[in-house]
């Protein structure tokens, strides 16, 4: 029966740390909101639309390396019948997203994604200029 109140204790920091999380995330305050990214002013939509671009446009720009190195396509054609040159360079930096660090580096940071190797090989237009457009 002397070791009661050791149990109470135990139990009592065994809970804190348990529930710490959780206490943490509720007293973090609201959730945070997307950045809000601004499109061109001449194109109304992407390449797919904006759910398919948010949810899986990695696996698109990966599907057109696959068809431009290995299968030599060079258009994409977009399931509103629209086509597109295939490449992030010349079509979506020079094209639609023309400053790379208002667009993809906002949404990447937002998302917690470490830079994507994407930039290892294609240069981002305004870099290539010194900063010019």
């Amino acid at each position: 029966m002397r070791d009661r109140s050791i149990i109470y204790i135990g139990l009592f920091i065994f809970l804190a740390v348990i529930t710490l999380p959780f206490t943490l995330n509720l007293t973090a305050g609201g959730t945070a909101e997307p950045p809000d990214l601004v499109l061109p002013e001449n194109e109304t939509q992407c390449v797919e639309s904006a759910d398919f671009m948010r949810s899986s446009h990695m696996q698109l720009l990966l599907d057109w390396r696959e068809e431009y190195v290995r299968r030599n396509i060079r258009e994409y054609t977009a399931t509103n019948g629209k086509s597109f040159n295939i490449g992030l360079t010349d079509t979506c930096l020079a094209q639609c997203h023309t400053n790379k660090a208002d667009f993809c580096d906002r949404c990447h940071t937002f998302a917690g994604v470490q830079g994507p190797y994407c930039m290892d090989c294609h240069i981002d237009p305004t870099e290539a200029l010194g900063g010019r457009q």
